[in-house]
């Protein structure tokens, strides 16, 4: 850490052998600062030293005279190591690999003023690192007062730093004073606790001891300000019902096309049995619908279903989330603890969305859960059972991510038991048009309008459009038209611009397609060939129209004017 670059390193010296007396050594001495002599040991006799040589006999040897005056030896020591060596006396420092290649000679005042140089250096370097994070940083002595203090500290508890520096924590911060007080006496660091320290505050905090040789001579901590993201999530749970008060079975799923039947099928079996599920697909192609269906089919109807979405909280927020905590783990005594969702939801169902976002220690104490059935609450001894559904989500692949060592082995192939693959809506396309008017009706009624009617364009644009965003995006497309519109009929114009663009372009191609496919191939060869494509794909009209080389709109017109049935 400390760079030994800008130490002054004299070069003015002279190696003698061991039977030069004491009369050339001072005639040496006149030429040179230091007169240096190897025995066993290295000897450095400085200029300003000479007048001791007088007091002896001139003719002496000077190994004879440092014998008799047990005058002391002085260090060898390269310049990278100089940090690592112990100095016992105020001896001079000979710089180099062994006595036998001395470069130089370092004074114990020459040192002194290069450490006082380094102190500032890293010094400035600490002030401008803490000064830049975003975080607010406190470091303590091992008595526990306040050694500093950075600006981000005082934006997030309102505390100047001529008021707290020099003064312990305690005075000021109950809570605070015992996470810190745990490193002084611990030596443990600890890293992403969840920390109320004031009624309207809610950090992360990280600590970690500051060491000597052994010895804890302080403590620093960092407190992330994530009181904007509880005040979020808060409002994002105040605005779900933890209880499902509307109709979420699986008869209020909307879907009766032959590829999103089966999966309702294995859902409705996957109900029978109490272990955990694994929805995966695409964001929006209706996950948490399912997971809702499923808590109810379940028998859990009148439980706790709760959700947490993992890739929206810091890992610390998210395992007190989970876990909760107990009283006086992290802050005061009279803190009574909290419980965490997996405890809330004891008898129902909890939905873990973005489970590949799941830091790793977490997914650890997930599958301790779903193995044992019970858990430990952060700071607590005592296991805590609760017969908690657990029902995990995510868009991405977890066998990739269990490849790249993100994921936990174990709990993937938990996971992977009961696993349901949600088919991206351009995969069902024919459940748009039910889907389109279920939501007109509901945002019909949201904005008390009459129920629009749609042009045939609107509904052809529709079911012809790719929906990277799925249900989601479809829902919110249909909100935008009805709110648009002024009760009469929906038109193209009511539609955003991208998708007017896509019918625009699909219209294009699908007369393209219809003229190569009438030029060669008669009605009948025609029909069998579509037949051959959607029983290939058990019915699955997208899949049909990717294998026949045509859009969707193109084979839907062409099942529909020559009457073709599976």
């Amino acid at each position: 850490m400390f760079n030994f670059e800008q130490l002054s390193i004299d070069s003015s010296f002279v190696l003698v052998e061991k039977d030069v007396s004491l009369a050339q050594a001072r005639a040496l001495l006149q030429q040179n600062r230091f007169v240096i002599f190897i025995d066993k040991l290295a000897y450095a006799v400085a200029d300003s030293e000479s007048m001791l040589l007088e007091l002896s006999d001139p003719k002496m040897s000077l190994r004879e005279w440092i014998k008799s005056a047990k005058f002391p030896d002085s260090p060898v020591c390269p310049l990278s190591r100089l940090m690592e060596l112990e100095l016992t006396s105020d001896r001079p420092v000979l710089i180099g690999e062994d006595p036998s290649d001395i470069r130089g000679v370092a004074t114990s005042r020459a040192i002194i003023e290069c450490l006082i140089h380094e102190k500032r250096r890293l010094t400035s370097y600490f002030t401008a690192l803490v000064e830049t994070v975003n975080d607010a940083v406190t470091a303590v002595d091992q008595e526990g007062r306040v050694i500093y203090w950075n600006e981000a500290a005082e934006q997030v508890y309102g505390i100047r730093k001529e008021t707290i520096i020099g003064r312990k924590v305690a005075e000021h911060f109950d809570q605070e004073s015992i996470m810190l007080q745990r490193i002084l006496d611990e030596g443990r660091p600890v890293r992403q606790i969840y920390h109320q320290p004031t009624p309207d505050t809610h950090v992360l905090i990280s600590a970690s001891p500051i060491m000597d040789n052994g010895t804890i001579i302080g403590g620093i901590a960092t407190e992330q300000d994530i009181t904007r993201i509880v005040r979020l999530n808060e409002e994002l749970y105040s605005a779900v019902p933890s209880k499902i008060e509307q109709d979420r079975s699986f008869a209020a799923i909307i879907g009766s096309g032959p590829v999103f039947k089966r999966v309702l099928e294995l859902a409705q079996k996957f109900t029978r049995i109490h272990a955990p599920v694994l929805l995966t697909g695409e964001a929006g192609s209706g996950k948490e619908t399912l997971a809702q269906a499923i808590h109810h089919g379940a028998g859990r109807k009148d439980a706790s279903f709760y959700t947490i979405h993992c890739g929206a909280l810091p890992g610390g927020l998210l395992e007190t989330e989970l876990f909760g905590y107990q009283g006086g783990a992290f802050t005061s005594q009279e803190d009574q603890g909290n419980s965490g969702k997996l405890e809330l939801a004891a008898g129902g169902t909890l939905l873990l969305k973005d489970i590949d976002k799941m830091p790793p220690h977490i997914q650890l104490k997930l599958l301790q859960f779903i193995k044992s059935g019970s858990f430990k609450r952060i700071g607590g001894g005592e296991s805590v059972r609760a017969d908690t559904r657990i029902i995990a989500a995510t868009s991405a692949s977890l066998q990739s991510q269990m490849e790249d060592g993100h994921f936990l082995e174990e709990l993937y192939y938990k996971l992977e038991v009961m696993r349901i693959e949600m088919p991206p809506l351009r995969e069902r396309t024919e459940d748009i048009p039910e889907l389109v008017q279920a939501f007109i009706r509901e945002f019909s009624w949201q904005y008390n309008k009459h129920v629009p009617k749609l042009d045939r364009d609107v509904m052809t644009a529709l079911m012809n459009y790719d929906w990277p965003g799925n249900i989601g995006e479809l829902r919110n497309v249909v909100e935008r038209i009805v709110v648009l519109g002024d009760g009469g009929a929906i038109s193209v114009e009511h539609l955003p611009q991208g998708l007017i663009s896509e019918l625009q372009q699909v219209g294009g191609k699908m007369e393209e397609e219809d003229m190569i496919l009438k030029a060669r191939l008669t009605d009948q060869e025609e029909n069998a060939i579509i037949y051959e494509a959607l029983r290939k794909v058990y019915g699955n009209k997208s899949a049909a129209a990717k294998l026949l080389g045509i859009s969707r709109g193109t084979l839907y017109n062409k099942i529909k004017e020559n009457g073709i049935k599976l």
